[in-house]
């Protein structure tokens, strides 16, 4: 129970759709879709569960598709002077960040640690500011105000390995395009990261 109004026959329980727990009319009123639990049309949540099923959804309309065709990066592995072209894309099945060019990586979402974004701000003074997220540990995230992303540095463990192997994206500077569409590309996997960094505690 979630609610400290007496329930009768007038009153009647309702149970949000998300989180299982009773409420009151007023406490869970809201209509929201829930395609990740596989309702079709919207049903009833309570405010806080109906407002991370709206970022959700908002996600699942706009940046996974961007995420899922993918962009061009120039890829450096671990303390390499050398980059390679690479394109960087979603798996169909949403558990790998797949990377192709010359070679080839597959990074397990799951093993994957943290995440940090590096953006420039449009103002003097204001360049190379990070975004930090943390996958695993809990650490705070930042946003910047009036920036834009031009890169980010995974940290992972390889499968059979403790050790954290880092991999550092560059967005290209050749094609205007191209650096929109990595720009974009970038900004959804920090809405990702944030959603996946949000759903610990729930």
């Amino acid at each position: 129970m979630q609610c400290d109004t007496k329930f009768d026959f007038i009153t009647r329980k309702h149970h949000c759709r998300r989180c299982g727990k009773c409420f009151c009319d007023k406490c869970c009123s809201k209509k929201v879709p829930l395609p990740r639990m596989c309702f079709v049309d919207p049903v009833r949540q309570c405010a806080e569960c109906a407002l991370i099923s709206q970022k959700e959804t908002e996600f699942y309309d706009k940046q996974l598709k961007v995420l899922m065709n993918g962009a061009s990066f120039f890829v450096t592995l671990g303390t390499s002077d050398k980059s390679e072209l690479m394109v960087c894309r979603l798996s169909n099945n949403q558990r790998y960040l797949v990377l192709d060019g010359n070679s080839h990586y597959e990074i397990e979402i799951v093993q994957i640690s943290t995440v940090q974004i590096l953006t420039e701000g449009f103002t003097p003074g204001e360049k190379d500011t990070h975004t930090y997220t943390s996958l695993l540990e809990s650490q705070h995230i930042t946003e910047g105000g009036n920036t834009r992303a031009i890169g980010m540095i995974l940290q992972y463990k390889v499968p059979g390995s403790e050790e954290l192997t880092q991999m550092k994206f560059t967005a290209s500077e050749d094609y205007s395009s191209n650096k929109k569409l990595s720009a974009s590309w970038l900004a959804a996997m920090h809405k990702a990261t944030k959603l996946l960094y949000e759903s610990r505690d729930q």
